[in-house]
């Protein structure tokens, strides 16, 4: 019996395990083909059906030719084989037999020759139209056809030795590919767009709404949770209460605010207004509640102030609670779009942040997807690294935050 009960349990288990890997694996999916995406070539983006990793033509040199040449996989006498373009460009006539339209040949225009001669050539009733007749030679024999269509071919050789060679349709000759990563369209995109510069001053916003909105919450939540003063509840509901208002209902008269102290077009628009959380109040506040008042006293009795008090005991025993509140307000402000691209004009590169270079990479680079992944995969990155470091302290906030 309690054998079966741990074969059981041991089934249950790999049966959770692999429904939640599974669902973590569609989860991160979107993530990884930005990612990979991000390190393709522009021709192997759009490539039917696509592939999830990058891959890249293999190139060779030859000794007549310092360039690299991209390899092909060819057909040599029956035998795969991988040879380079030697020659585009060779006209192609496909023949077929007036009576069995179905078999064609193919043979380069200068080795057909006209039945009767270029001046007097002989035709033949094809579906009531007339077509001219051709001899060509087919595996040693000469037989009579007629043109169906033109196609350019090309001439594949060894790159080890140019005497063997063969001829092949271009179009559907795939090249030799093999996996490979293409770094190098994180420093174009940096290029194309100025993304170093509003990465800069998009890390510079950041860290100071951070700072700013951590510290006016600790100072906000210790005072509403230990400061007794006449209305200090009723203003806590109404701070409180500025979390239900929409952000669109503020967008106009906080821009009708930065146009009269002449913050338009400045980073100070963006860091300012935005140094103060209601949340963040909140959220502190609820969690030095939780503090013994006994501390407090013991450190009153001693002589310490009410700022001594706030950052040597309040402070460090609010670690997760901070963690927390600096891992929504540095989410918010590393993707922080709308009010940005109002309150910053398209055309003042050198004030963009991070989203509004990615808006304007999305219209440049429109043909070149890569580049536009490898964009968004620096905007990504960071935020995904600073969560990882901070899970623990986020989570532990979040369970700890509302208990008293």
């Amino acid at each position: 019996m309690r054998q079966n009960y741990k074969t059981q349990r041991l089934l249950t288990n790999i049966g959770a395990y692999g429904v939640l890997g599974v669902f973590g694996l569609l989860i991160l999916f979107p993530f990884l083909f930005m990612f990979f995406t991000s390190l393709k070539l522009s021709t192997d983006v759009f490539r039917s059906p696509p592939r999830l990793l990058p891959f890249s033509p293999v190139q060779v040199t030859t000794p007549g030719n310092p360039e690299p040449q991209t390899l092909f996989n060819v057909t040599y006498e029956g035998q795969p084989a991988q040879f380079i373009l030697a020659e585009e460009g060779i006209r192609i006539g496909v023949y077929a037999a007036p009576d069995n339209l179905a078999s064609e040949y193919e043979q380069p225009l200068k080795e057909a020759k006209p039945v009767g001669g270029f001046t007097n050539q002989t035709s033949v009733a094809v579906d009531g139209e007339q077509e001219p007749l051709w001899e060509i030679v087919v595996d040693g024999q000469t037989i009579q056809v007629i043109e169906v269509r033109r196609t350019a071919f090309g001439r594949f050789e060894d790159p080890n030795d140019p005497s063997r060679s063969v001829v092949q349709n271009v179009r559907t000759t795939a090249p030799v590919e093999r996996v490979a990563a293409q770094w190098g369209n994180y420093g174009a995109v940096l290029r194309l767009q100025t993304l170093d510069r509003s990465l800069t001053n998009t890390m510079l916003v950041t860290i100071l709404v951070v700072l700013g909105q951590v510290v006016t919450s600790i100072l906000g939540g210790f005072a509403f949770a230990r400061m007794q003063f006449p209305g200090r509840d009723g203003l806590f509901l109404l701070y409180l209460g500025t979390l239900m208002v929409p952000f669109v209902v503020l967008i106009v008269p906080m821009y009708q605010l930065m146009v009269a102290v002449g913050w338009v077009d400045r980073m100070a628009s963006l860091i300012i207004p935005w140094l103060f959380s209601a949340y963040g109040t909140f959220l502190m506040r609820q969690f030095f509640l939780q503090i013994p008042k006994d501390l407090e006293e013991a450190a009153f009795m001693d002589g310490a102030s009410r700022f001594r008090v706030l950052w040597q005991i309040f402070v460090p025993l609010a670690g997760p609670a901070i963690a927390t509140q600096a891992t929504f307000s540095f989410l918010y402000a590393w993707n922080s779009f709308v009010w940005p691209y109002i309150v910053i004009n398209a055309g003042s590169t050198e004030n963009h942040v991070l989203t509004l270079s990615l808006m304007v990479l999305q219209g440049r680079a429109a043909d070149s997807a890569n580049l536009v992944m490898a964009g968004a995969a620096i905007a990504v990155v960071v935020p995904f690294v600073i969560f990882m470091l901070a899970q623990r302290f986020f989570v532990e906030g979040i369970a700890t935050s509302g208990l008293k």
